[in-house]
């Protein structure tokens, strides 16, 4: 059994020696450049003011280009432009509001209604095994803009996990968020109200 299992794995990479960057070592590089932004706070607003807050500047701009899902009365479902895995969304009301007690009853309802229509959409389209649900509430609670609540829908698979993150600082996702927005989108216009 291990000669085939060995036989099956591809020779490693050829390794390019380069002088004067530490120890060779047998590991790839995946380069993900483009996560500087996230892990530098560009963006990010400063303070309680909705001037300068994502969440409230995104809502004029058109869907597609916001990443923008659907829109209630009262919230709007939007995926994460940073995703954990692919369909990440987040419940956001219109309100900039910090705090999850500062929302009326009507959003309140609007917002657990979308969460589940947003599970619902995603399990036709990408057939998750589980979900996190859920808001940091607070800087200190890991809420990476915490001037405007925002509820977080994450689809789980078994396995999804892995040591990318917690070495590399690197999520590896195999779709890209506009082919996300294009599948999902359409899935929940398709989808009734409930």
């Amino acid at each position: 059994m291990e000669s085939v299992i060995a036989a099956e794995r591809p020779d490693p990479p050829d390794l390019v020696a380069q002088e004067g960057v530490g120890v060779q070592d047998a590991l790839q590089r995946l380069w993900t450049p483009h996560r500087m932004a996230y892990i530098r706070g560009a963006d990010k607003p400063v303070g309680s003011d909705p001037d300068g807050c994502p969440f409230c500047q995104i809502v004029d701009l058109p869907d597609e280009a916001a990443l923008i899902l659907a829109r209630g009365a009262l919230v709007y479902a939007v995926l994460n432009l940073y995703p954990y895995n692919p369909g990440h969304l987040m419940v956001v009301p219109y309100r900039h509001i910090a705090d999850y007690t500062d929302l009326t009853p009507e959003e309140t309802v609007e917002l657990a209604q979308f969460t589940q229509r947003a599970m619902g959409v995603i399990r036709q389209v990408s057939v998750p095994h589980g979900f996190n649900i859920g808001m940091n509430q607070g800087v200190v609670a890991g809420a990476g803009i915490a001037a405007h609540l925002h509820q977080h829908v994450v689809p789980r698979w078994g396995g999804d996990a892995n040591f990318m993150p917690v070495i590399g600082h690197t999520k590896v996702l195999p779709e890209l968020l506009g082919e996300t927005w294009t599948a999902l989108a359409a899935a929940w216009s398709a989808t009734p109200a409930p």
